[in-house]
């Protein structure tokens, strides 16, 4: 195997949300192998998303997809919980990358390979492409599970985004323990209530 053909996308999805976590995948595909269909998940229709999850898990070299919970954002504000992981999603692929290409304007600090930081790598290269598709299907599937834990948010449509429907949620019902505390529209109900 040639090590220069190692070469891992990394991409995340659920930055903006409000509640649930940060997905961040890696991917290092098989140029013996291409898939077809590949996009920035973005452009892409739910159903495609989820045709393609399973054909990158069997077709990439490697992937990994790393959960940062509701907890470590709070902790460590969401660039930081999102650089971590990053950082974990390419540590745990096997075979290890021999260089990583980040989509966004930053390199994660730590990282066991060089790496360059891409702007709208998500439309650009394939291995970014399948790892946020990877990120994406990943996360849209964790927030329909806690819908079924905490019904009253609409996460089964807005997954934790601050649509209307959400934010009228919050107001009324108040943050459930998967909303970021660190977030403002959630930080400012709790001193709401606090202050009730």
């Amino acid at each position: 195997m040639n090590l220069e053909a190692r070469v891992a996308g990394v991409d995340e999805a659920g930055r903006g949300p409000l509640a649930g976590p940060v997905v961040c995948a890696a991917v290092i595909l098989d140029p013996r192998r291409p898939i077809a269909g590949l996009n920035d998940s973005k452009a892409l229709t739910e159903h495609s998303r989820e045709r393609l999850f399973p054909i990158i898990q069997q077709a990439s070299l490697a992937w990994h997809i790393e959960f940062v919970e509701r907890e470590e954002i709070d902790t460590l504000n969401i660039l930081w919980a999102t650089m971590e992981g990053m950082r974990r999603a390419i540590c745990a692929i096997t075979p290890s990358a021999t260089r990583a290409l980040i989509d966004g304007d930053r390199v994660p600090p730590g990282l066991p390979c060089p790496a360059l930081a891409l702007v709208g790598g998500d439309g650009l290269e394939p291995s970014i492409m399948a790892a946020s598709i990877l990120a994406k299907v990943s996360r849209d599937r964790h927030m329909l599970a806690l819908h079924g834990r905490y019904p009253g948010y609409g996460f089964e449509r807005n997954k934790g985004y601050p649509t209307a429907e959400h934010l009228a949620s919050l107001e009324r019902l108040g943050p459930c323990p998967e909303h970021r505390r660190s977030f403002a529209p959630v930080r400012n109900r709790l001193i709401v209530s606090n202050c009730d």
